[in-house]
C-alpha cells in the first residue's frame, strides 16, 4: 500500500489521476473497486494488451492516453454488465421466480463479464447463479454461490463431471465448459442439486455486526484506529457497526435508474451522511425510524461532510433482526 501511494510507474500515476484519487489516501478498497476494475476492463472486453502497455510505459503522454482508454473501457464494461444482468435475470426467473439456482446463457453475453453479472444476481437474490456465453459448439459459464454450508458450487459441479468438458473453482465461484448437446441435461441436474440442498431454506443473507454504537461514538479518531487494520478484504473484513432508531432527515435516489440511496440520518444532535448502494428501492418506503448496519468511512469527495456511513442493510426500527 505504501508503494502504491508513491507510484514509480508512470502508468499507475496516470490511472490514479484519471480515477480522481488522492495518492496519499489510497486504500485496499480503491484497488478492488476503482483501480483494479479499470485495469481488468481491457481484458474483459478485448485484449489485456492496453493494460500491459499502461503498466510498462515510461512516457507520460502515452500513459495518459492509455489511462483514458481504460477509463472509457471500464465505463463500457459497466454498461455491458448491466445489460447482461438485466437480461439474465429475466431469463433465469421466467419460468419460476422461486427457483433455487439461477441460470442464463445467450450467444450475445460477453464472456469477459458473465462472472460479474452472475455475482450481481447472487447478491440480489441470494441464490447460486450461473451466467454463460453460448457459442456454436460450446457454452462457457461463470458461477457464483452463496456461502457454505448452504451451497458449494464446485461440489455441485463435481456431481456433473460426466457432462462437462472442463471445470474448476472453489466454494464461492467456479467456471465450466460444456458441449451444447449436454447443456439441457446439465442445467436440469444442477437445478435438481440446488433444489435438494436449498428447498425450504430461508434464503436470505446474514450480516454480522461487530458492535452496536451511537452516532456520537463515530469520532474521526475511530477511523485512525480502523486504518491500522488495513488492508481489509477477504479474511480480514472491515469493522461493521449497527445503530438503531435513527431519523432520516433527507433521502434521494441516485445513480443509474435510482439504483442507490443517499440519506442524511440523525440521532439527537449528531448527523451523518449515509450511502446505501443498490438499495434505491427504499426511496418511497422509508419509515420514520430506521436501524442501519454499516461501515464507517471517509468521504474524500465531500469536503463539507468528510465522513459517511456506508450502509450494508437497513430496516424499520422495531422489527426483529
Amino acid at each position: 500500500m505504501e508503494s502504491l501511494r508513491k507510484p514509480r510507474r508512470q502508468g499507475l500515476a496516470s490511472l490514479i489521476a484519471i480515477a480522481e484519487l488522492n495518492p496519499n489516501k489510497i486504500k485496499a478498497s480503491h484497488i478492488g473497486f476503482v483501480l483494479g476494475p479499470r485495469i481488468n476492463a481491457a481484458g474483459r472486453l478485448d485484449s489485456a494488451l492496453v493494460a500491459y502497455e499502461l503498466l510498462t510505459t515510461e512516457d507520460e503522454r502515452i500513459s495518459g492516453k492509455l489511462a483514458q482508454e481504460l477509463d472509457a473501457r471500464n465505463y463500457e464494461r459497466r454498461e455491458i454488465t448491466h445489460q447482461i444482468q438485466t437480461q439474465a435475470k429475466q431469463m433465469a426467473l421466467a419460468d419460476d421466480p422461486d427457483v433455487c439456482l439461477l441460470f442464463a446463457a445467450h450467444p450475445d453475453f460477453k464472456p469477459g463479464v458473465v462472472g460479474l453479472a452472475a455475482s450481481r444476481l447472487t447478491e440480489l437474490y441470494y441464490r447460486p447463479a450461473i451466467v454463460a456465453h453460448q457459442g456454436e459448439i460450446f457454452t462457457r459459464a461463470s458461477c457464483r454461490s452463496i456461502p457454505e454450508p448452504e451451497f458449494h458450487i464446485t461440489k455441485a459441479l463435481d456431481k456433473c463431471a460426466d457432462l462437462l468438458v472442463r471445470y474448476g473453482g472453489h466454494a464461492a465461484a467456479a467456471g465450466f465448459t460444456v458441449h451444447n448437446d449436454n447443456l439441457p441435461a446439465l442445467v436440469e441436474r444442477l437445478k435438481g442439486i440446488a433444489e435438494e440442498k436449498l428447498a425450504g431454506e430461508d434464503l436470505r443473507p446474514n450480516i454480522q455486526a461487530d458492535a452496536k454504537v451511537f452516532l456520537v461514538d463515530l469520532e474521526p479518531s475511530l477511523l485512525d484506529d480502523l486504518d491500522k487494520m488495513q488492508p481489509t478484504g477477504y479474511g480480514n473484513p472491515q469493522a461493521v457497526f449497527v445503530t438503531r432508531e435513527l431519523e432520516v432527515k433527507r433521502s434521494k435516489a441516485v445513480g443509474r435508474d435510482g439504483a442507490h440511496l443517499k440519506m442524511v440520518v440523525n440521532e439527537e444532535r449528531f448527523t451523518y451522511d449515509a450511502i446505501a448502494f443498490n438499495q434505491g428501492h427504499w426511496i418511497n418506503q422509508i419509515p420514520p425510524k430506521i436501524d442501519l448496519i454499516y461501515t464507517f468511512e471517509r468521504n474524500d469527495f465531500n469536503t463539507r461532510f468528510p465522513y459517511q456511513l456506508n450502509v450494508r442493510d437497513m430496516k424499520p426500527s422495531g422489527i426483529p433482526d
